[in-house]
């Protein structure tokens, strides 16, 4: 399953840093961020809960970049 998310993020670096964050998140099979259109479309694992998955994607973001947003 495959999903797209509006973001606020501040600039290109930061987009890439939660791009890469995204990806190492369990559950997530693939993850791209365009920081033109502040948008991150991620394909979801087979069985995966993308609710709980998008809570982790975000909390692992904050992590490398604290003040992005991920509008669930």
């Amino acid at each position: 399953m495959k999903k797209t998310y509006k973001i606020e993020v501040d600039c290109a670096n930061c987009a890439n840093k939660m791009e890469v964050a995204a990806k190492e998140t369990e559950g997530v099979a693939d993850a791209v961020v365009n920081f033109m259109t502040l948008k991150m479309k991620v394909e979801f694992e087979e069985g995966a809960d993308a609710d709980e998955v998008m809570r982790n994607v975000l909390a692992n973001c904050k992590k490398v970049e604290d003040d992005c947003e991920i509008y669930l």
